[in-house]
């Protein structure tokens, strides 16, 4: 930390966010005065305030703590996606504090230290908290800042130590070019975020770029099939590394991970679909390039309890389940439903889908209509807009014309749980990176009677 180890004060806006929680609590931990601003309230902001560290969700500059104003070597952290008019923004940007991009702060604190990156359009939170795990229940001391809330620690925050720090490498904004990996992995490359790249062929080149940061004497690990030059991870196939001799029992799998040198046999996870059995074995390759004794990893993948969000149960019942996850692209959701119907074969399957930004609900619209169709039936909720305003003619009505599956209709929020309980289904999936999240408690309880 030996960039900030002289500043008192660190302010956060936009402390809501996976990655900007994360480091306001790795900041707090270290002793600093740690406050933050987020527009609303949230699960994850009312966790911030119970471990003592204040959220304003005024962004007034008179509502700041005066200990921010008043001290002008405050470190003010905040991330590309607020809104540039923010009013706390745009004082501390006129007022020339010390102002940095939660990329940078993540770079600058990993900096010095061995680090284990995972980047991907899909699977790095899964894949950096399986990663983190693994380290942890094998005897490394790890310091890990994850995209997500692991369920075995209750957190996006490891923090044990300094033997390396684990991070998940985020392409927003090419936030990941400010780390130093020594291990990486990249788990895909499709297209997203064009409102930041334009087009697809420049999210592939950023990256190359992050895959050029690992040094000569790094590694590189890639989901077999894509672009690059290094270690090829896949599932049954011709991959350096790869899962075999694959079962499904209860939900669970079991395999064997067949490397360049040896085959460890006995894996079992818990977590449903193929897309996190490629997650597990990329983590695994990981782990063991960085040193965790192969015979010891069964065991620590078998104690992973998943990440809040990615395909959660919430009710799991013979004749009622609910799935949470937060598939917000195509292809993530095109995994979701592979991962239902293998667990649930011939169970009626609802899906819950809030579209996540007007941008890319435009740019993938028509990957959107083919992957929801897929479900037996669908209910769609308003854009979640996020940091965009509204574009002309781009609303949830437009999207759904284009579902050709007839079981389809427009939802409120307001009206999401009594709709779902006059359904007969069996399956239901909520899926969204929006404030879908903050309904599944509520849904849940009306499914299950408990309202």
């Amino acid at each position: 930390m030996a960039h900030y180890e002289h500043i008192k004060n660190i302010y956060f806006i936009g402390i809501g966010g996976i990655g900007m929680s994360a480091l306001a609590r790795y900041f707090s931990a270290q002793g600093k005065n740690v406050a933050g601003h987020d527009r609303s309230s949230s699960a994850l902001v009312d966790e911030l305030e119970k471990e003592g560290i204040p959220v304003i969700t005024s962004d007034k500059v008179e509502d700041l703590p005066s200990e921010f104003l008043e001290d002008k070597g405050s470190l003010i952290v905040y991330t590309p996606a607020i809104s540039k008019t923010n009013a706390q923004y745009l004082h501390f940007t006129a007022d020339s504090y010390q102002m940095e991009k939660r990329a940078v702060v993540l770079g600058n604190l990993t900096e010095g230290h061995f680090t284990l990156a995972v980047a991907g359009t899909h699977g790095k939170t899964t894949t950096s908290t399986i990663l983190a795990h693994l380290l942890k229940e094998t005897g490394f001391q790890i310091t890990a800042f994850l995209g997500g809330i692991s369920e075995n620690y209750q957190s996006n925050l490891i923090l044990d130590g300094d033997k390396a720090m684990v991070v998940e490498a985020d392409e927003f904004d090419r936030s990941f070019l400010q780390l130093a990996p020594n291990i990486a992995a990249i788990t895909s490359m499709d297209a997203d975020h064009l409102d930041i790249y334009g087009e697809d062929a420049q999210i592939k080149e950023s990256f190359r770029a992050f895959a050029a940061l690992v040094p000569e004497d790094g590694k590189l690990f890639y989901a077999n099939g894509l672009p690059l030059e290094g270690i090829s991870v896949g599932i049954e196939d011709d991959a350096d590394i790869t899962a075999e001799n694959i079962g499904v029992k209860n939900g669970t799998y079991s395999f064997d991970l067949r490397t360049k040198e040896k085959i460890v046999s006995g894996f079992s996870l818990s977590l449903p679909g193929k897309h996190n059995l490629q997650n597990a074995v990329t983590a695994l390759a990981m782990a063991i390039e960085f040193g965790a004794p192969p015979e010891l990893l069964p065991g620590a993948l078998a104690s992973f309890k998943g990440v809040q969000r990615r395909f959660s149960y919430r009710i799991k019942t013979e004749n009622l389940v609910l799935i949470d996850d937060y598939a917000h692209h195509p292809t993530e959701i095109a995994a979701v439903h592979q991962a239902v119907r293998e667990m649930h074969p011939g169970k009626k399957v609802l899906a819950v889908f809030q579209p996540h930004l007007f941008s890319r609900t435009r740019d993938f619209a028509d990957d959107f209509a083919v992957s929801l169709s897929l479900f037996d039936e669908i209910l769609l909720l308003d854009i979640y807009p996020a940091r965009e305003e509204p574009i002309e003619g781009v609303d949830a009505e437009w999207l759904l014309k284009k579902i050709i599956n007839k079981h389809k209709e427009k939802v409120s929020k307001m009206a999401l749980s009594e709709v779902i309980l006059g359904k007969d289904t069996e399956v239901v999936v909520l899926m969204g990176a929006g404030d879908i999240g903050e309904e599944v408690e509520k849904i849940r309880k009306n499914l299950a009677g408990e309202n």
